[in-house]
């Protein structure tokens, strides 16, 4: 298989530049990656997007604002009192900000419209890019997302307490505490590869560190609070994936999702948590590339319409 293209980077307006890159033929049907809070493109491993481009998807990942080598925003980042008490500084951004960078880059980009994949905060973003851009998408999948409901996909409160440490700038620590992280809420049904978490952290590390960034993310998802209205006018086909040992999002964000979305369609695998472990990527990747394959086939003129879920179903499945 064939590795990832140079980073490139694209002006998506409002100030924004992103940092993307690629796999596959760009002459198949683009698959949109859209990565979680603080993480960045790399949070995708090649090892996953390669097989997706493998069954005929032009896949691209990026940085969101505020993260790796995309544009940082001019907002002093919140503090965890306001966190708590939903006091935000004059120009703290919102999902639906995030969901317009997403669109500008696909509009710029000429992906559109796209299989559009996102994870955690990026299946929120993934969420309202299909509900305010629906010209923009033509499929979607959010995986170990949430509605933003009040009751519904609360991280633990061991998970909670983890996240309002104190940021640190120290690289070594910054690393550490990425393992500590993703040892608690990674899938405890998957073996735990420290090595292949450090590694990624460093990488992380050197392309882009900075804690102030992935506060004004946290802010924007509190800011946005309850998109159940919103997701009911989401039109693309839509699946929804989530993991039964999620401490970050717990699952049922993924089933109040998949209730919101008319004609979602849920899957549960067994053993996944907040992470996307190496044993679950085939089965994950049959998913993806399946639910983007069925609603092309339903597209075109001799296509199977039937081929695109028009229920909501859910279903568990073992990686």
């Amino acid at each position: 298989m064939s590795g990832p293209g140079e980073e490139r980077f694209v002006e998506v307006g409002g100030g924004a530049r992103l940092c993307w890159q690629a796999f596959g033929d760009p002459a198949d049907p683009p698959l949109l990656l859209i990565a979680g809070l603080g993480q960045q493109l790399v949070s995708w491993p090649d090892g996953f997007c390669e097989p997706l481009a493998a069954r005929g998807l032009h896949v691209v990942r990026f940085d969101n604002r505020d993260v790796g080598r995309s544009t940082r925003a001019n907002v002093p980042p919140p503090t965890t009192p306001r966190l708590l008490a939903g006091r935000f500084r004059p120009g703290q951004y919102v999902l639906a900000d995030l969901a317009r960078d997403a669109a500008g880059l696909l509009t710029a980009l000429e992906l559109a419209p796209a299989h559009v994949v996102g994870a955690s905060m990026g299946g929120m973003i993934a969420q309202t890019l299909a509900a305010q851009h629906p010209e923009l998408v033509r499929s979607l999948v959010s995986i170990m997302s949430t509605t933003g409901a009040a009751r519904v996909g609360r991280p633990a409160p061991s998970t909670l307490r983890r996240m309002l440490a104190r940021p640190t700038a120290d690289r070594d620590v910054a690393i550490e505490r990425s393992v500590a992280m993703f040892r608690h809420i990674g899938s405890a049904g998957f073996p735990f590869d420290a090595a292949a978490v450090r590694a990624l952290a460093g990488l992380s590390y050197d392309r882009g560190h900075d804690p102030a960034g992935t506060g004004r993310q946290l802010a924007a998802i509190i800011r946005s609070g309850d998109r159940t209205a919103e997701l009911r006018r989401i039109a693309a086909p839509t699946l929804v994936l989530h993991g039964d040992r999620d401490r970050m999002v717990h699952p049922s964000g993924a089933r109040a999702t998949a209730a919101a979305i008319p004609g979602a369609r849920l899957e549960t695998i067994a053993g996944m948590g907040h992470d996307l472990p190496v044993g679950a990527w085939p089965r994950l990747v049959e998913l993806v590339a399946d639910h983007a394959a069925q609603v092309d086939a339903a597209a075109r003129p001799s296509g199977d319409a039937a081929a695109t879920p028009s229920t909501s179903t859910s279903r568990e499945t073992r990686a």
